[in-house]
């Protein structure tokens, strides 16, 4: 069907949550790739700078590395340890000034409840990596 919001024809269902933080660029990115991970990949886990390493956090989401841009993106698959099904997980972030847009983006979800509950996880992920950001011991 067309014309549902979050379908596409070659992803499937997907959910972007985005984020304009006030942060120069190499920040937020320092904090994704390494001190944050654990609040956005999950805890117990360097982020992998491999293509095609794999990962397992603490709390059972595994995933391979699919691609990893230094002070750009990097792409993984993604499964918690109650799904059935890897999706696609991309983090981005790009330069706006003195400012840093960060982007989560996940494709190949099932449906359009499996969405929404990835827009929420996505969103709360989000609501923590800035308030990390804020805290004074990240500056």
């Amino acid at each position: 069907m067309t014309g549902q919001v979050g379908k596409t024809a070659d992803a499937g269902w997907q959910i972007g949550v985005s984020r304009t933080l006030p942060h120069p660029l190499v920040d937020v990115w320092t904090f994704i790739a390494e001190d944050g991970v654990g609040l956005w990949l999950g805890p117990g886990v360097p982020l992998p700078l491999e293509r095609g390493a794999h990962y397992r956090t603490d709390d059972g989401i595994t995933g391979e590395i699919r691609s990893f841009h230094p002070l750009d993106r990097v792409r993984l698959t993604w499964r918690p340890s109650g799904w059935g099904h890897d999706s696609t997980v991309q983090v981005t972030v790009r330069s706006s000034g003195p400012k840093t847009s960060l982007r989560f983006h996940q494709e190949r979800l099932l449906g359009p409840e499996e969405r929404a509950a990835q827009h929420e996880y996505w969103q709360a992920k989000m609501d923590g990596v800035a308030a990390a950001l804020a805290a004074p011991a990240t500056r």
